[in-house]
């Protein structure tokens, strides 16, 4: 299978042709195109990625290669990018964020289903060993009240704020607590480290440390009828593979492990956030 990949500025399209064209961590699957925001860019991504080939345009990649990743550093950027790819019936996955606004997301997804057309989106975060392992031991605390985590994020980041690493955050605490939301708000402390607090609608809370400075691992604490758990995401070894290896698995069988809910409800909560920044207030969201 040849995969194509749209962006060269995210170190990602990198970290994903190494493990596929150096690596060899999944079988049977290489980047053989890339396009880049730059020709530089792009040039620079085939040559440390070991990619063949670097396309004018996106739309390039059509008859070239049988999937394609779109892998811009701000979410704005990938639905224009991937539409004329979706059209093709081309299977996709859509790095995170899947979007910068729900509703733009919501009709791509509505029109990649009218077409059949196999749609990816996720943070790695949740397919590491580490995340996991929690989600196993969780079970095992009955209901989850309350999730706190701990993250890096730089709520003015020029690649969409909160956007750009809240996505991290928010992926992993939405699949330990649900999708029903409530509504989003965010305390912002005097220098770069802030507070978004989340609810849901049966009662369930979390609390994301979007932290700028310090040094802020990736950490959860899962609260539960029956007791908590304390866990610092560690990577795998190799960080990129298992979600490599789940996009993969759509784009040969041509049917998504990821639904509607798991890739716009992350967006809903993020753009609720920004919305929450900007009025000081806390804002409804739905998944």
């Amino acid at each position: 299978m040849n995969v194509g990949i749209v962006g060269a500025e995210n170190s990602h399209t990198v970290a994903i042709a190494r493990t596929l064209n150096i690596d060899k961590s999944v079988r049977g699957a290489r980047v053989t195109h890339v396009w880049g925001e730059t020709r530089a860019l792009a040039r620079r991504a085939a040559a440390d990625g070991a990619i063949e080939s670097v396309v004018e345009r996106p739309a390039d990649l059509i008859g070239r290669v049988d999937a394609a990743v779109v892998d811009h550093r701000h979410p704005r950027f990938h639905l224009a990018a991937a539409r004329p790819l979706l059209e093709a019936g081309m299977p996709l996955f859509i790095d995170k964020p899947f979007c910068y606004r729900k509703a733009e997301g919501r009709r791509f997804l509505a029109r990649a289903a009218e077409l059949g057309v196999p749609v990816s989106s996720f943070s790695v975060l949740p397919f590491q060993e580490s995340f996991i392992q929690l989600q196993r031991e969780a079970r095992k605390l009955g209901s989850i009240r309350s999730v706190v985590s701990t993250g890096p994020c730089d709520v003015r980041s020029r690649y969409g704020g909160v956007f750009f690493y809240g996505i991290h955050q928010v992926d992993m605490i939405l699949r330990i607590l649900g999708y029903d939301l409530h509504d989003v708000g965010v305390h912002k402390g005097k220098g770069g480290n802030h507070v978004a607090t989340i609810s849901w609608k049966d009662g369930g809370v979390a609390a994301a440390n979007l932290i700028q400075t310090g040094r802020p691992d990736f950490h959860l604490s899962v609260i539960g009828d029956a007791g908590r758990l304390d866990r610092t995401i560690e990577p795998d070894s190799s960080m990129y593979r298992g979600g490599i290896r789940r996009f993969v698995r759509a784009f040969r069988r041509g049917v998504s492990e990821d639904s509607p809910e798991s890739m716009l409800g992350p967006v809903a909560v993020l753009e609720g956030l920004e919305k929450a920044m900007k009025e000081k207030r806390r804002v409804r969201v739905s998944a």
